[in-house]
């Protein structure tokens, strides 16, 4: 059952509820036309508007988002199967490791389960902020602003009642959207969550080895299994790639750019208010790519903690083929299981820093230029 795991079966009972995994009913189909409509709505907008530079930024960083929402909604329909099967190994695995009965085992299981817990609850509230700070934009504004800039052909959605009814239509879909783009970065963030515990728990199997009196059958046959699990966590990271590397893709380089537009945009708002809700949109960034890359970082670095596990096994002691066995697992050990982008980098701490970096290079070479 799902519910026993609380790392994933709150972003599961979301994307449930609105038919993209497991269920097939008619709110898919609602959520995937209302969104689609409004994107449209939104590119029209942007190839007619002639607002000045602030709204062209903070319209394109919600363009941007409801293009992603899109994206991630159509690849949980059409890769639904692999999804499944990913969450299906995933409980597999998680009560595999439940039964083992050992205390460090049970540890991480536990501070895996609280970790994802708070990265799913901190996320839906960055993703509550953002939607407030979407309705609170227009209301902070001298003039009829409205939360997406948004063009309908024939109508001037500007003049009453057009204008309260697309107000009303954009508040209602906002929840929605949320909620098909946070918890789908909060599932892949929960499945490298459970990758790190899978290696954590192939360490600890390993460094028992000294602790154990087994005899050379026994520890050849322990050897075996713990190469064997190690290949099903390469097999398990290379799903996530599989399904996620070209989205983080592309997250990665739209994210960038409307980070270093968003702080751009700061030097001309002139108000509080309106210096909130920028923040509001940069901290959601900035929390999503966060949580993925240091998650991600930390994968990477558990699987390179596995060779040196497997040394640690004195395995130079040990019979020649146990001896040959250990040694080809610290070989594949040091290249390490990674999440990638684009299928080209592993995703770390040092991408996200790259990131940083050339943002605000950007950013401080577009300022020099303005002012």
């Amino acid at each position: 059952m799902l519910e026993d795991i609380q790392l994933i079966y709150m972003n599961v009972r979301i994307l449930r509820f609105w038919a993209l995994l497991y269920d097939k009913n008619v709110k898919r189909y609602i959520c995937l036309a209302l969104s689609i409509i409004h994107v449209l709505t939104q590119i029209l907008y942007m190839c007619t508007t002639n607002e000045g530079i602030t709204g062209i930024i903070r319209n394109s960083y919600m363009l941007v988002l409801w293009i992603n929402t899109v994206l991630r909604a159509y690849l949980l329909l059409f890769d639904q199967q692999s999804y499944i099967q990913l969450i299906s190994d995933l409980r597999s695995s998680y009560y595999e490791l439940a039964r083992m009965d050992d205390r460090y085992i049970a540890h991480l299981l536990a501070k895996m389960i609280r970790q994802g817990r708070l990265m799913a609850r901190g996320n839906l509230f960055f993703g509550l902020l953002t939607c407030i700070g979407f309705g609170l934009y227009p209301l902070s504004s001298t003039e009829r602003v409205l939360p997406f800039g948004s063009k309908i052909p024939g109508v001037n959605e500007y003049a009453t009642p057009y204008y309260q009814i697309w107000f009303v239509f954009h508040m209602l879909i906002t929840p929605m959207g949320c909620c098909m783009y946070i918890p789908y970065t909060s599932l892949c963030v929960a499945f490298i969550m459970f990758g790190i515990v899978m290696c954590q728990s192939l360490q600890h199997r390993l460094r028992r080895l000294r602790q154990r009196l087994l005899n050379p059958q026994q520890l050849s046959l322990e050897i075996i299994e713990c190469i064997i699990y190690h290949q099903r966590i390469i097999d398990y990271v290379q799903t996530i790639n599989k399904l996620t590397t070209y989205i983080f893709l592309v997250e990665f380089l739209a994210f960038g750019a409307l980070l270093c537009a968003l702080l751009f945009m700061l030097m001309f708002v002139d108000s509080s208010a309106h210096i909130a809700i920028v923040s509001a949109y940069i901290n959601m960034i900035l929390a999503q790519i966060l949580a993925l890359y240091w998650y991600a970082n930390e994968l990477r670095e558990q699987n390179l903690a596995i060779a040196v596990a497997a040394y640690e096994t004195e395995w130079f002691t040990f019979d020649v083929k146990v001896r040959k066995n250990i040694q080809f697992m610290i070989l594949r050990a040091q290249r390490p299981a990674s999440v990638l982008l684009g299928n080209i980098r592993p995703i770390t701490l040092e991408l996200f820093q790259n990131l940083l970096n050339t943002t605000y290079t950007v950013f401080t070479v577009l300022k020099r230029i303005y002012g």
